[in-house]
Parts: C-alpha cells; structure tokens; sequence
C-alpha cells in the first residue's frame, strides 16, 4: 500500500510503499477513504523525531477485513469513522469512554500507524458506523467537531450567554459552529486572518475581531454589550492563555483547547483578581464522537464550510509543507 511517512524532525514527509497491514485480535482493517490534516500533526512532524511515522487521525473508512474476534456488528464495506485513541479497555477512563485518560492510551498517528496512508487497523469498538447521510468527508470531520463538543460540554455556559472565541482554525470554527447550536446568544470570533473571519460568519459566528487592529475586550463589549463571560482560546501558541485572561470579565471563564507544545508564560494576578474559572480540555470522549455523528445525520449542524480543498496522497507532502506557514485554509481532506 501507498502510505506518506515523516523522515524526521523538521524533514519534509515523503511517499512510501508500505506492507498492508493486518488486523489482530478485536481490530478491523480499513481503507481510509478521507483523513484531515490537523494542526497537531504540523506540530508534531517539527516536535518530535519519529522517523517512519504515519500521521493523520481525523478519518473515515470503509471496512475491509474482520480480526479475530471481533462480533458480527460488522461487516466489509461498512462505513465508519475512526475513534484513534486506543486505551486498555479495563480501567475506569475506558469503560467510561475516556480512553485519553488511560495510562496505557495510544493515538493512531503518533504510537500506531494513521490515517495518512491507503489502509490502516484499529480497535473494533474504536469505529463508529456512519449513516448514508454522512459521506466521506463529514466522516473526517466527526473527529475534530468531537473535540469542539467536548470543549464546550467541559465549559460552564448559560444558554443564551455570549462567547468569545480566540482563534479562527479549524477547531476555532468547529467550536463557533457548536456554540451557536447550543443557544449562544451571540459568538465571535477573533482572528487575524480575513478569510477566517469571513468563514466564521458562514459557520455561525454573530460577529469577528481582527486583533491586530482592534482591542479584543473593547470590540467584543462593543457588539455583545459586556466583557466576555465565557472564553474559549483555540489557537495553541504561547502568550494565549495569558490573552484569554487578559479579555475575560470578572468571574469569567476560560477554556484552554489549543495545545502549546513551548513553554509559556502567565501572570497568575490576572486570574486571581478575576477569580476566572480555568479549564484545560484534551480530546473527547466517546459520547462526543456519538453526539457528533447523531447531530451530523440530523443536519442540526453544516461543518461543510471547514473544508477549503482535497487532496491525495502525492500532493500531501508539499501541501503539509505550506500549512507550517500562516494561511486561509481551514481543513484540508486528504483522499488516500
């Protein structure tokens, strides 16, 4: 099979012939269908040197071969979306579909081979089946709208409550999408770049900040009437967490979703004077995958907007090469 692999840190990716793999015991064998590219996959091809690595962990697949053991729930050429997180099924944070929280968790595309590849295996109860409604490139999107929905579901927010969002990528407006369906009043969103912003309103923000040319807290007063309460900073780069403090009102909250991979530094005073609410989220559970793919085939949400190209496996390693640097792209789905 054709698969894209890292060479090392900071080394452009390159096109392999690989072996298709096998699936074990309780594992399914698919054939990708679409996979995205996320934003943690740039930081983690220039982060860490894992020669030989598949990335990708957004996907969809069609089902080709059965592992042993595995019950007769499935079937080949059945469609799913890949949950990539695989956990030891015992503990606590398994059983209660927390599998980030296992001590054993591994990630497709970072300790197992991912998605940037023709085929790959995963966990039988890692599979989500997906209903005629949802093709294959919703299917790649149920992953990072999974992490959208657990960040809101882990944030304390009235309906009816405006919210800010810092950051207008693609979990940034997976995220405006979510909140506009949970109630909120009015979302804004504050990005940089003007196609991000303009795709923002298309997705469901009530209004956008450029923060280069506007004070954050003064522009978001301006159009909601007050401070904002609740916070969400999607954009994982030193000096945000400091950002989001800086913009919240009294007693606000603030969620951290985007993922730092520096160090960083804060004035705790900030937050202390606020007495701010802080909460750090990673991943999703299980339930988030499901609420996902339910509200999808209700059509209560069109994530469609997020997706500015496709593309194959030849054309991913200059592609991947250009996302490193500032760009209007949202999410890019790769088509193995």
């Amino acid at each position: 099979m054709r698969a894209v692999v890292t060479q090392g840190i900071q080394q452009p990716l390159v096109v392999e012939e690989r072996p298709e793999p096998s699936p074990g015991p309780g594992e399914l064998l698919v054939r990708v269908t679409a996979c995205g590219i996320c934003g943690s996959d740039l930081h983690l091809a220039d982060a860490l040197d894992l020669p030989g690595l598949v990335l990708g962990h957004e996907f969809s697949a069609e089902i080709v071969e059965l592992g042993p053991g595995v019950d007769d729930q499935w079937q080949p050429g059945d469609r799913i979306a890949g949950f990539p997180l695989v956990g030891c099924g015992k503990c606590e944070f398994c059983r209660a579909g927390a599998t980030s929280k296992c001590d054993q968790a591994e990630q497709l595309g970072l300790q197992r081979p991912g998605g940037f590849a023709e085929y790959v295996t995963l966990a039988a109860d890692g599979a989500f089946r997906l209903p005629e409604t949802i093709d294959a490139h919703l299917g790649a999107l149920v992953e990072p709208l999974a992490v959208a929905h657990h960040a809101l579901d882990r944030t304390p927010m009235e309906r009816g409550e405006p919210v800010l969002i810092i950051g207008g990528g693609p979990v940034g407006l997976a995220t405006a999408l979510w909140a506009r369906h949970f109630g909120a009043r009015e979302v804004v969103v504050s990005d940089p770049v003007a196609q991000r912003r303009d795709l923002a309103e298309r997705l469901g923000a009530t209004a956008t900040i450029d923060p280069t040319t506007e004070d954050v807290a003064g522009a978001f007063a301006r159009l909601t009437g007050g401070l904002p309460g609740v916070v969400i900073e999607c954009v994982g780069v030193a000096g945000m967490i400091q950002h989001a403090a800086d913009v919240a009102a009294i007693d606000g909250r603030v969620t951290i979703v985007g993922v730092c991979m520096t160090n960083d530094q804060v004035t705790p005073f900030t937050a202390l004077q606020k007495e701010l609410t802080t909460q750090y989220v990673l991943y999703y559970r299980k339930a988030d995958f499901r609420r996902t793919i339910e509200t999808l085939h209700a059509g209560r949400i069109d994530p469609r907007p997020l997706i500015t190209d496709s593309i194959s496996l030849d054309d991913l390693p200059e592609r991947f090469e250009a996302l490193k640097h500032p760009t209007d792209e949202a999410k890019i789905i790769v088509e193995p």
